[in-house]
């Protein structure tokens, strides 16, 4: 798609939209690139990323006993490829990067949320009526 199009495209869409019913969960304890699936990459100073999240909050219904996120969130840091120091060269000043997907929980995962996270059963509801489920 052409980035005309994709901006004609995206002016048309009707704002806030649910996210949650539409990210597909990974298989609990999947393996192997996740390129392509549902998920979502956000890089930039720490107040760009807040300001992320900050739009991105009902996602937080993920974390149940139903379903889990997967979120990281780290300092942007040089690499070293081939021997080579890779700098990023327009990366922000204490550049962040952040990752978040979600997963279905396995059978234990789910046990072990049922009793360690007292808000994962509450958040369930959350995560049923967005999701369409009930």
């Amino acid at each position: 798609m052409k980035k005309a199009e994709a901006l004609e495209q995206w002016q048309g869409l009707k704002p806030n939209q649910p996210i949650l019913k539409h990210m597909k969960p990974l298989a609990a304890r999947s393996e192997g690139s996740t390129f392509g699936a549902c998920g979502i990459r956000i890089d930039g100073t720490p107040r760009f990323v807040e300001a992320v999240f900050s739009h991105l909050q009902e996602l937080i219904l993920g974390e149940n006993t139903i379903t889990r996120l997967q979120l990281s969130r780290n300092e942007v840091k040089p690499v070293e490829i081939g021997g080579e120091r890779k700098n990023w060269d327009n990366a922000e000043n204490n550049a962040e990067v952040c990752y978040i997907r979600l997963h279905w929980r396995g059978h234990e995962g789910m046990i072990a949320a049922a009793i360690f996270d007292k808000d994962a059963q509450a958040r369930d509801a959350g995560y049923e009526l967005a999701v369409g489920a009930k």
